[in-house]
């Protein structure tokens, strides 16, 4: 072979390096995860910085890239075909088509990018340097190839490089915890625990706060021995006091203030002046995002708070328990009970009390049932019938059967629900 042969040879070899280096480049640059290379940039990684940077101009990036791999590969097949034109006259165009093809397609596509997917942060950082030449290279070509691109994609309603995100990045985070759960990377308990902080933003006060009807509460104006049978009885350590009727809450008595005062009374509770040593109530609108409600539990250093609506009528209470709940999951000590009102049975359905709320039954049975018009199990069987239900009566909706147990007045006090769609009943408690 003459020495033009050789040189010949010698660049199709470089150009196929070339369009190798082009296709994984291409792809790891694509699929590298913004957030890990964010993560490194902040440690100090200098190659991570420019990654992103490149990112930030993606339409550039991928042109210059696409330039580069298509140049690389008409370069490589058209020196082939005059190589083997030279050696087998005609037909050389069939054989340079067969070889060519399969070089490009194995060597030059699917293993470089089959090798770029798997490692795709790795070999970013090994390729971006001269991939960040490349593009300042073609950049006025680059600029030229963006502009005609833009004007071609305009009629259609496609506007490059413009902000046009559909799902919001709390959403895009979610999407994603719940695609690697289903894959088996993320279990079930983290997935939660993610997903309760993220709606954070999105939920109120009223979403998770313990209903008036549910509150247990003191007659300030009852003898004080009373007070503290009651006290003690209670499994809770902080007491709404109210007088006159119990939507009047004149203050909170806390356990431990309580027994300090019995014990300086050398307990005589005939001595005790209950209100002298209760705390004053604070109230809070029913309307407020949980996120600001933390960060006032936290301004204020307490852990309590009465609910009230927008006539300043009280609705319930809530605490940072409550809101802590959202995001770990229930919380129990040894007087609480595991899942309260939720009560699996060996058939696969499941006795819920009416007053159980909408998310912790969907945390607990790994269900998905809608919480946007209703907080209560109960309250989401009267919105989907559009009535108050009787005793017996049944409903199907959201891939569930609900069937109404007991009611009391006009609440519904007990429901069993019945999956359709059969899936082993997880254990009663959340975690």
């Amino acid at each position: 072979m003459s020495s033009d042969t050789w040189l010949s040879l010698l660049i199709v070899l470089v150009s196929l390096l070339l369009s190798a280096f082009f296709s994984a480049g291409e792809t790891s640059l694509t699929a590298a995860s913004r957030a890990r290379l964010t993560r490194m940039q902040n440690q100090g990684h200098k190659r991570a910085g420019i990654v992103l940077r490149l990112l930030e101009g993606r339409e550039r990036m991928i042109g210059a890239l696409l330039l580069g791999n298509n140049v690389a590969n008409i370069g490589a097949s058209a020196l082939t075909t005059s190589v083997l034109l030279a050696f087998f006259g005609d037909v050389g165009v069939l054989y340079a088509t067969v070889v060519m093809s399969v070089v490009v397609i194995v060597f030059c596509e699917v293993l470089p990018k089959t090798a770029a997917i798997s490692a795709p942060e790795r070999v970013a950082l090994a390729v971006v340097r001269p991939v960040s030449w490349v593009v300042r290279i073609f950049g006025p070509v680059l600029i030229a190839i963006e502009r005609l691109v833009k004007w071609i994609l305009r009629p259609f309603g496609i506007r490059v490089g413009e902000d046009q995100a559909i799902i919001a990045p709390h959403e895009e985070i979610r999407g994603t915890v719940d695609l690697l759960h289903l894959e088996g990377g993320v279990e079930k308990l983290d997935r939660d625990m993610l997903g309760g902080l993220l709606d954070l933003r999105n939920l109120t006060v009223a979403d998770v706060m313990v209903h008036r009807t549910e509150m247990a509460t003191v007659n300030a104006d009852g003898p004080p021995e009373e007070i503290v049978a009651a006290a003690l009885k209670s499994e809770y350590t902080r007491i709404p006091l109210w007088r006159n009727t119990p939507e009047n809450i004149v203050g909170i008595l806390h356990a431990k203030d309580l027994l300090r005062t019995i014990q300086n009374a050398d307990g005589d509770l005939g001595r005790i002046d209950i209100m002298a040593i209760a705390l004053p109530p604070w109230f809070v609108p029913d309307i407020r995002p949980l996120s600001e409600q933390l960060k006032a539990f936290r301004r204020r250093k307490t852990h309590f708070a009465l609910v009230v609506d927008e006539y300043g009528e009280v609705e319930g209470l809530v605490t940072l328990e409550d809101i802590l709940e959202e995001i770990v999951g229930d919380i129990s000590d040894e007087h609480d009970i595991p899942v309260p009102g939720v009560r699996p049975q060996p058939d696969g359905s499941v006795n819920v009390d009416g007053s159980v709320p909408i998310r912790d039954l969907n945390r607990a049975m790994d269900w998905n049932l809608p919480d946007a018009e209703a907080t209560t199990i109960a309250g989401l069987v009267i919105h989907e019938a559009r009535s108050i239900p009787d005793v017996g009566q049944s409903f199907t909706f959201h891939g569930f059967r609900f069937n109404v147990l007991r009611k009391q007045r006009n609440r519904i006090t007990a429901l069993r629900i019945m999956p359709l769609v059969r899936k082993p009943v997880p254990l009663a408690r959340a975690s």
